[in-house]
């Protein structure tokens, strides 16, 4: 053996001065050449603060969403939180229905929200009518057009909406007149018995090549788009066909502009214009680019996390932690005496060695993440006692202290192993569990604290023992026998 421990000596020096340096708060990072990888702690809504939102399907009960449908959902969802600008956000599938969505570090949430859930439907409809006055009074209203499920029509509710008449406009390639003006929008649909008008689309937003936020020479944002070739032939032909009418711009059902066609447009780029903040025009443009959901969703829970309660939450966290790991030691310590404070090197080794995994992996430190990590060192510790007791069975039997050493670890590896199998299996399970139906905090609960237990392994068998033989050789335990706590 004690040729084994030396020669794990070296690699567990370098692991030492290699994890001390990750765990610096201050370290550079990874730069080799063209690869740059940044090294810091990832911290969940609960920690640093954040929006928590769970979305379900809004559709009746007895109609069936497939899992193609909520992974399509799932997928524009995740490129619209990423288009926001949203760091480590979590998108995940929660059971059959719903989709659990975390945002830390949001600063709007009704924006995201509104953002996350929004349909994004783009139809470049026929409103039907060569009557300014009639188009002008669809202008922000609600309509129903042939293309999907109809929707009752009903008048605009928000009147701060920056899609009101005179806030927005669509223009072609300098081609088309917005009928934007002061009157008010009225609709006479769905009053009484009279059924709503149903509107023609020419097409809708997937032929959208692109859509982005681009400003013009007075800075005024707006959001530019380009139509693919199959979109640019439809809307040369129809415009070709209709000069002198209007074509409405619609933007889930609702008419955000109806501007008059002057003459064919064939190139298939335009613009959407009006009274956007630069927040409002990139929110609308995610829409756009990122297309439409393949099923309507709402909110069925929404919990914002304010980052002062993060914080705290944080800094309470650590000194949890902190006194968690000194209890331990102490008592490492106090009842084992001197392989009690070599096992406690080996400790600080193993949170050390753990805390750098958390920031290379990287994991979402979240509070059940780190209930999971203090966990876990109870976990390290269980191992070196096995050893200890099996050690001090072997020298109260006049064993050798080097023999007693080995033969500790040898006759306590099976209980080990059993024992950390067996919370490896359990981790497997609530980790599946957390995956499948949305719980986040099963999910960071049982990966922080798997990754401990397999830290606290390689601890317990490899550096403790290298430490023990490396103090204990050579030393009479009849001597000194009080410092084992024989």
């Amino acid at each position: 053996m004690r040729a084994n421990y030396r020669r794990w000596l070296i690699p567990i020096v370098i692991l030492i001065a290699g994890v001390v340096w990750v765990v610096l708060p201050t370290n550079p990072g990874i730069n080799i050449g063209t690869f740059h990888r940044s090294i810091r702690v990832v911290r969940g809504l609960d920690l640093q603060g954040g929006l928590r939102v769970l979305l379900e399907a809004d559709v009746p009960a007895a109609q069936e969403v497939t899992g193609e449908q909520l992974s399509t959902a799932r997928s524009i969802i995740e490129n619209r939180v990423n288009g926001l600008g949203v760091s480590e956000p979590l998108i995940q599938i929660a059971g059959n229905r719903r989709i659990l969505v975390e945002l830390p570090g949001v600063g709007d949430p009704e924006q995201a929200v509104s953002a996350i859930k929004e349909t994004g439907l783009l139809e470049f409809v026929d409103p039907g009518t060569t009557n300014q006055a009639e188009v002008i009074a669809l202008e922000g209203q609600v309509i129903t057009t042939d293309f999907g499920e109809a929707q009752a029509s009903e008048p605009a509710t928000n009147p701060e909406s920056s899609t009101t008449p005179e806030a927005v406009q669509l223009t072609v390639e300098g081609t088309v007149q917005s009928t934007t003006g002061s009157a008010t929008p009225t609709s006479e649909a769905g009053l009484g018995a009279t059924p709503p008008t149903v509107y023609h689309t020419v097409m809708t937003g997937a032929v959208l090549k692109t859509a982005g936020v681009n400003t013009d020479q007075t800075g005024v944002p707006y959001v530019a788009f380009d139509l693919t070739s199959e979109g640019s032939a439809l809307f040369g032909d129809y415009t070709t066909a209709h000069v002198g009418e209007f074509l409405a711009i619609v933007l889930d059902k609702r008419v955000i502009s109806a501007p008059r066609i002057q003459e064919p447009i064939t190139t298939g780029t335009g613009s959407i214009t009006g009274t956007f903040t630069v927040a409002e025009a990139n929110a609308l443009a995610v829409q756009l680019r990122y297309g439409a959901l393949p099923i309507p969703l709402r909110v069925v829970e929404s919990k914002s996390v304010g980052p002062t309660l993060g914080q705290d939450s944080l800094r309470k966290s650590t000194i949890a932690g902190i006194v968690g790991l000194a209890v331990v030691i102490l008592f490492m310590a106090l009842y084992y005496r001197l392989p009690g404070l070599v096992a406690d090197l080996a400790l600080l080794v193993y949170a050390l060695t753990t805390f750098a995994l958390f920031k290379l992996i990287p994991v979402t430190l979240t509070l059940p993440g780190i209930a999971g990590f203090v966990l876990s060192i109870g976990v390290a510790v269980d191992a070196n006692i096995l050893i200890f007791e099996r050690m001090k069975e072997e020298l109260r039997s006049r064993r050798p202290l080097v023999q007693a050493i080995d033969l500790g670890f040898a006759r306590a590896w099976p209980s080990i192993r059993d024992s950390n199998l067996s919370t490896l299996i359990t981790c497997l399970i609530l980790y599946w569990f957390g995956s499948t139906f949305g719980a986040s905090i099963v999910k960071g609960f049982a990966l922080t604290l798997a990754i401990g237990v397999g830290v606290s392994l390689f601890t317990a068998i490899t550096v403790t023992r290298a430490f023990l033989h490396l103090v204990l050789d050579g030393l009479g335990v009849g001597e000194h026998s009080r410092w084992f706590g024989v």
